[in-house]
């Protein structure tokens, strides 16, 4: 029996070998159709190592990079086929397909990349880490008060850009020996001047609540999903009413560890699709585009797990729900928003409407959320986030050609004593 399950395995790698080849010669075909232009040299990279399942953590920066590019060349580095050929297909910046090391080589001895932002903790991250002269830096793919926002790994990183105060409250409760007023620097959330996508119903006057939760967790501390413990019951309560609206976003691997998680998420799309039937101008929404945006600013109420949509609602200053987790080893970090927040329990799942109703209404609910807002983002106002990241971008170039003037010896030693003297400040 051991022998025919070799065999199954080795022919399942050998499949997955044979689809991992052909999808890099498609995108190796597309990147050569493309128009020859003049060889961009370029001064930022996105370093992107995931595939397709992981696109999220790219999406979100689309459009503050398309910003970025205005005053800086910027250039995504894919290194799985997969990603690629997502990012190709998107609205992506300009990608560079490095599968291999020597591409990856090959492609930085050609430019002048002096930033590296970096959006997820992919091992192959170290691979990119081997090339000095230039600023590594962790821009994360949301802000949250997960465990991941925390892990030691922040220390590989020369900086890291973070939302605000309770990003660097987190860090220094947590990290030891690591020093976050040289190391880190505020930028608020740029993605929240970039609210993207159109309406895909006509606003009327039910209450729209967009349920957004996580997936399922690969560990017990990390179990924050929702679906299968609070997430079929508040759905139907709010599909009964005849006057809400459900926008159901659900992680996009909700399901590929446990499948009963799997079987609640399809019941629930199921049950939304019912409800369309039976109703139609409820016009319920199951999301699972890639746009993320209108979702959060056009919901009265929302319903997140522990994750990054925490703060990507956050800071949009309207009313919102934490669900909370069943399993008691689920990790919670209650020195932050998660402390004062609006907890949405298994059991209140069932008087749904009436926990809409409340978050709505309660002032001193909105009291707090206000508060929150500001600890975490800082100013909101548009724009702010977006020139705040600008500026660390430019602090860092100045900083980038400082270092490299002292290494050509164009700074007098006179001049690097006053620049160590001042280095403090710069950051």
């Amino acid at each position: 029996m051991s022998g025919v399950s070799d065999v199954k395995k080795a022919y399942r790698l050998l499949r997955k070998a044979l689809r991992s080849r052909k999808a890099v010669q498609r995108v190796r075909r597309t990147l050569a159709s493309r128009p020859v232009h003049p060889e961009q040299h370029y001064k930022i990279a996105v370093y992107f190592a995931d595939g397709a399942v992981n696109m999220y953590q790219m999406r979100q920066w689309y459009r503050p990079l398309a910003e970025l590019q205005k005053l800086w060349p910027v250039v995504v580095l894919a290194r799985n086929a997969s990603g690629a050929e997502k990012l190709i297909e998107e609205d992506a910046p300009p990608v560079a397909f490095v599968p291999t090391v020597r591409d990856l080589e090959r492609f930085i001895a050609k430019q002048d990349i002096r930033i590296v932002l970096y959006v997820n903790q992919n091992t192959r991250n170290f691979q990119m880490f081997r090339y000095g002269r230039r600023w590594h830096v962790f821009i994360n793919h949301g802000e949250s008060d997960k465990m991941y926002m925390t892990t030691n790994q922040y220390k590989a990183y020369d900086y890291a850009f973070v939302a605000g105060q309770a990003a660097r409250d987190r860090l220094s409760r947590t990290l030891w020996h690591y020093n976050v007023d040289a190391r880190t620097i505020d930028i608020g959330r740029p993605q929240a001047d970039h609210y993207s996508g159109i309406l895909p119903y006509t606003p009327d006057d039910r209450i729209v609540v967009l349920y957004a939760p996580t997936w399922e967790g690969d560990r017990p501390s990390a179990h924050y999903g929702s679906i299968a413990t609070h997430g079929e019951t508040l759905v139907k309560g709010l599909l009964a009413t005849g006057r809400h609206r459900v926008v159901y976003r659900p992680h996009p691997r909700s399901g590929v560890v446990d499948d009963e998680y799997g079987a609640a998420h399809r019941r629930i799309i199921t049950a939304i699709a019912e409800a369309n039937a039976n109703d139609t101008t409820a016009n319920h929404i199951y999301d699972d585009g890639p746009e993320l945006g209108w979702q959060l600013a056009a919901a009265d109420v929302a319903i997140v797990d522990i994750s990054a949509m925490v703060y990507d609602r956050l800071a949009s200053g309207k009313p919102l729900m934490i669900t909370r987790p069943l399993d008691e080893r689920a990790s919670i970090d209650t020195a932050g928003y998660l402390s004062d927040c609006e907890w949405l329990t298994a059991d209140a799942a069932v008087d749904i409407v009436a926990e809409v109703d409340r978050v709505r209404a309660d002032d001193e609910a909105i009291a707090k959320l206000r508060m929150w807002v500001q600890h975490y983002f800082g100013d909101t106002a548009p724009g702010v986030a977006t020139a705040k990241f600008h500026a660390a971008i430019e602090q860092l170039m100045v900083l980038w050609e400082r270092w490299r003037d002292r290494e050509i010896g164009a700074i007098t030693p006179d001049e690097d004593d006053d620049d160590e003297e001042d280095k403090d400040d710069e950051l």
